[in-house]
This record gives C-alpha cells, sequence and structure tokens, in this order.
C-alpha cells in the first residue's frame, strides 16, 4: 500500500530499523536505495525487517553514492542471504541510458529474488511492456513508478501488474526560504482512483540527492499532517530557526525552530497528529536537549509514517 522511498544514509536505515516493526503491521514496504559502500547499515536494516515479518526492496543498481557504478555487492549480498525469499525483493532502477536488453539482464539476473521493476527516466516502455507479456511476466511483477518520469501514457503499457506510483511531495529549498506551511501530497487519498495499488513519497527528505550538507545558516523542523477539512490532502509545516545568517550554533538554532514546533503543538488546532515521533520532540524540548540534525530528519520521517500508518488504519 505505502512505498516509501529512502536513500540509505546513515539516519535513513536507522529510521527503517526502528520503524520496522510499524512496517510490517501495517503492510508498508520500504524502498531503499543504498548509497553508502558499507552494506553494514543496510544489513541490520533488512535483518529487522526480516524479524519482524515485513517486506522491503533493495535497489541493485542505485544511481547515487558509492555504487552508482557497480551494485555487484548489492547483488551478491542479496543472493548470499535472501535468495528464494519472498519478503526481500531486488529493485531494478530503470533509467534513460537502459535498453530493453539491459533490462532483461537484470530481470534475469535477479529472478531469485523477486524483481520489482523501478521506472525512472526509462524512455522505451511499449516495447518492454511487449516483451514481458511476450515471456509471461507482466502479471508477476510489481512496477513501480516515479511519477516525475513516467506519466499516464507511460504507465498504461503495464496495466495488468502491480502498479505503484511514487510522488515526490517535498519542494526542497534553502531552510531559510520554506514558508510556514505548503501542500505535500494528496497522493494517499488518490492512488486508487488513478488506477494504482499503492503509493509512495520521498518522505520529508525529497527525492533530490546530496552527499553532505554544509553548515547550516538555519534549521528547520519539517512535520506532515492531514487536514480531514480539505478532502484529507496531506501538508507540512517548515519550522524554521529565527536566526538565518550565520553558521555557527545549531544547538540554539534547532532550539527556536523547536520551540515554534510547540507552540503550534499546543495551540490546539494544528491538525498534527500525536505520534511517537511528536512525543520525542516534547521531551527533547522539555530537557532543552539537542540531539544533531540527523537525529531531528529521523523524528521527521518516523512522524510522517506514523501520520500515513494512523490515516490508513
Amino acid at each position: 500500500m505505502y512505498y516509501p522511498y529512502f536513500r540509505g544514509k546513515q539516519f535513513e536505515l536507522i529510521t527503517i530499523r526502528e520503524m520496522a516493526q510499524l512496517f510490517a503491521d501495517k503492510g508498508f514496504t520500504p524502498v531503499i536505495e543504498p548509497v553508502r559502500e558499507s552494506l553494514n547499515g543496510l544489513k541490520r536494516a533488512l535483518a529487522a525487517i526480516h524479524e519482524a515479518g515485513g517486506q522491503a526492496i533493495v535497489i541493485v543498481n542505485p544511481c547515487h553514492g558509492d555504487h552508482q557504478t557497480d551494485g555487484g555487492s548489492i547483488t551478491s549480498y542479496l543472493e548470499e542471504e535472501f535468495t528464494g525469499s519472498t519478503n526481500i525483493s531486488a529493485g531494478i532502477l530503470l533509467r534513460n541510458e537502459m535498453s530493453v536488453d539491459d533490462a532483461f539482464y537484470c530481470i534475469n539476473q535477479h529472478l531469485g529474488h523477486s524483481p520489482v521493476l523501478v521506472h525512472s527516466g526509462f524512455t522505451d516502455p511499449k516495447a518492454l511492456a511487449s516483451s514481458l507479456e511476450e515471456k509471461n511476466l507482466m502479471s508477476q511483477l510489481t512496477n513501480i513508478f516515479i511519477d516525475d518520469y513516467a506519466k499516464l501514457l507511460y504507465r498504461k503499457h503495464f496495466g495488468s501488474s502491480k502498479r505503484i506510483l511514487i510522488r515526490d511531495g517535498f519542494n526542497r529549498q534553502r531552510n531559510a526560504d520554506y514558508p510556514e506551511v505548503e501542500v505535500f501530497s494528496e497522493l494517499h487519498a488518490t492512488y486508487d482512483e488513478l488506477g494504482m495499488n499503492g503509493f509512495g513519497d520521498f518522505l520529508t527528505v525529497g527525492d533530490v540527492y546530496t552527499e553532505g550538507g554544509g553548515p547550516a545558516y538555519a534549521v528547520a523542523i519539517h512535520l506532515t499532517f492531514i487536514d480531514p477539512d480539505k478532502d484529507d490532502v496531506m501538508y507540512i509545516y517548515h519550522f524554521v530557526s529565527d536566526t538565518k545568517d550565520t553558521p555557527t550554533d545549531p544547538a540554539g538554532k534547532f532550539a527556536q525552530a523547536l520551540k515554534k514546533l510547540i507552540i503550534k503543538l499546543d495551540s490546539g488546532n494544528s491538525g498534527i497528529f500525536e505520534s511517537q515521533a511528536i512525543e520525542e520532540f516534547r521531551a527533547l524540548h522539555k530537557k532543552g536537549h539537542f540531539p544533531g540534525l540527523g537525529y531531528a530528519k529521523k523524528l521527521s520521517m518516523k512522524h510522517h509514517i506514523e501520520t500515513l500508518a494512523n490515516y490508513l488504519n
């Protein structure tokens, strides 16, 4: 039903690990694109998913990070640990430089771990769909479409398969430039009307990939909420620090942003679901503790997942 797309940085993988039981309980399937050479964090995340009885999709030919020219170590790991497994699948990114033959080479290489096709720039959907039908593979496959690259006419070629639509709802800007609130997505409420079997997003991080952030001139906490009075559209708050003109004192700027979050929560009309992540934000505010910006990002992602779990309950 819900397919959150993670890039496999440290706090993304920790989020997956900590949310593994909720993912399993709700039938959510994380898509993970490993971007770090070491697979230790990925292994721990998948072990937690497996132990919880959940499902995950691991991209075996990443577009970003340390494996973008060779995903062989990812494939080897899946072969060693999950060949024949029904809960850990190989995700194959179909990009613009790939041919139909390239796609089938990857599919055949990963038949032992339930290949999933992730359409992210591929340019010959008609020929690919025709070949999948000829080989009686279409009905067995899940096709995931990144919305920016696979619009309606593209997706129609794969109508006899299980289809998932992933749309980036996060409008990345400089932290100092974010508005207080803006629309995030309505896909959680409309995916079935679009003929999809599920939906996904890039959480509160977005699809734009960066290796590492520079100094934070402003600190922002991003929190999503669903408004039942507006047809269940999901919005996102950006709680931005008042200090925006110096790269120093991230702890002080986090405290400023967190104070704005707490004031909004305590107003009684924020619309924000009181998730476990929100409990942690409240505890951090009460203690006056700065856990690091990566930890704050993790809480934001966890809140987003919990919000959708509550909505889809």
